[in-house]
């Protein structure tokens, strides 16, 4: 089980989060210049790199706020975690 470090209330197990996908990903616009092909890639197809990748996690059984992680998918070692809208901090093997 992973212990995540809640930006707000704290290191907490992680049954009591909930991941919500890659973060970072920018919604394509202005709406009416968007294809096709654009707005299936931003819905359907995201990164699944081997080591690390950068997501979004909300805290469902505490404050309920979103932040980012960054953790290892092979390892699962969280290399950090940062609130919305904060810029990635620079951490090991960035994808």
């Amino acid at each position: 089980m992973l212990l995540i470090n809640c930006p707000y209330c704290g290191p907490r197990a992680e049954l009591e989060f909930r991941c919500g996908g890659e973060s970072h990903i920018q919604r394509p616009g202005p709406h009416g210049d968007v294809d096709d092909e654009s707005w299936a890639d931003y819905l359907f197809y995201r990164q699944n790199p081997k080591g690390e990748h950068r997501e979004r996690w909300v805290h469902a059984a505490g404050c309920r706020r979103w932040f980012n992680v960054a953790r290892d998918t092979v390892t699962h070692r969280i290399n950090a975690v940062y609130m919305m809208g904060e810029s990635m901090p620079v951490t090991g093997d960035v994808q």
